[in-house]
């Protein structure tokens, strides 16, 4: 199966981190990071699109962070 995840964080290190130990754990960047102001909460925000081959079958069950 090709799995997917969007991962975000407001603009720190800890989104640098967590795109980080994705790649490290097999998953590959899939398009550009995104980056906008989250009005809000007055931070900026970034997203970045990941994606993976694991095995087994998809289902809405699977813990796509534990692949």
């Amino acid at each position: 199966m090709k799995a997917y995840r969007l991962l975000t964080a407001d603009d720190t290190s800890e989104f640098c981190h967590k795109v980080t130990d994705a790649l490290n754990k097999g998953w590959d960047l899939y398009g550009d990071p995104s980056y906008a102001f989250d009005q809000a909460n007055g931070v900026m925000r970034c997203a970045q699109a990941v994606t993976k081959e694991a095995e087994g079958t998809y289902s809405s069950d699977v813990k796509l962070g534990q692949l």
